[in-house]
């Protein structure tokens, strides 16, 4: 299966750095393509696609599932997220050739079960993306991450306190098991916030991102 969905091209005009996002259960990539012209501004030279889940989703027929989920199962998560990877990073594969460019050279972004995906599939990555930043998500299977974890990119994880589809506790779970297998992992929890994405998640996203492909890596220890 090849995934399709919406890309910007570098506003630069020359592609040196990708980002893909992987939007949330129900929704399609044109919910967080819409972040590019923000991250454009401090990123010319990336060209951003999301592409659109590989299922029409269960409970929104006019959006896509990474897989489905009725709750937050572990023992589902764990099926989903293992049956989706390989679709996800096939798309990687694809879109890095498309553009040129090595693993080097990318960042994934994941909202809710696209965060899901974005930490399951970049941490199993023989070469490790740049960063990864997730939105209101959590982390499938964290207690195989550090047998299962090839590389080490840093992660920026944001979550609301007012998150009523994945409380804020699953993101706090995610940044200890993340920082347990050896991550560097920042977080920071938005006042008054439900499942979304605010303007300070959202500048915060593009710094942590064109930092990582300036080079800059934060520092390992856990920060809000």
């Amino acid at each position: 299966m090849t995934l399709t969905g919406p890309s910007v091209a570098a506003k630069s005009g020359t592609t040196r750095q990708l980002v893909i996002l992987c939007h949330g259960y129900g929704s399609d990539g044109n919910d967080l393509i819409s972040l590019a012209p923000y991250w454009q501004q401090v990123m010319p030279d990336a060209a951003f696609v999301a592409p659109n889940a590989p299922q029409p989703c269960d409970g929104n027929p006019m959006g896509y599932q990474w897989f489905p989920i009725t709750r937050l199962d572990p023992s589902e998560i764990a099926r989903g997220v293992s049956s989706a990877a390989p679709i996800l990073d096939r798309f990687i594969d694809e879109q890095l050739s498309l553009h040129g460019l090595d693993a080097s050279h990318l960042a994934l972004v994941g909202f809710s079960q696209g965060t899901m995906m974005a930490l399951h599939v970049g941490l199993r990555r023989s070469v490790a993306p740049v960063c990864i930043v997730g939105y209101s998500g959590a982390l499938a299977m964290p207690e195989r991450l550090a047998d299962e974890v090839r590389s080490a990119p840093p992660v920026l994880m944001v979550h609301g306190d007012a998150d009523d589809m994945l409380p804020v506790s699953r993101m706090h779970e995610a940044v200890q098991a993340l920082g347990e297998a050896g991550l560097a992992v920042r977080w920071h929890v938005s006042p008054g916030l439900g499942h979304g994405i605010d303007q300070t998640g959202l500048d915060l996203g593009g710094r942590f991102i064109a930092d990582a492909f300036a080079g800059r890596r934060p520092a390992s220890a856990v920060a809000g």
